[in-house]
């Protein structure tokens, strides 16, 4: 009886290891992963800091564009 109980215990103590490695192994890929962020962080503020500058741009070429075609249209009236 004692050996069916050893054997029980042996089988449980290993499934617990397999699970206590993938714990650990899910644990060492989030810390290779959490190592990347500040670079992350780094990256998203320029890409801010880039999409700012470029919706500028947009304002300032499509109020040039107003402009241009107010002009032209009072150059195609006046003719």
């Amino acid at each position: 009886m004692y050996m069916n109980e050893d054997r029980y215990t042996n089988v449980i103590l290993e499934e617990m290891r397999g699970q206590i490695q993938a714990v650990f192994e899910i644990v060492v890929g989030m810390q290779e992963q959490v190592q990347y962020i500040p670079a992350m962080k780094e990256d998203i503020a320029e890409l801010k800091t880039d999409i700012k500058i470029i919706k500028q741009a947009v304002k300032d070429t499509n109020a040039d564009l107003r402009l241009l075609d107010r002009r032209v249209t009072k150059l195609e009236n006046a003719s």
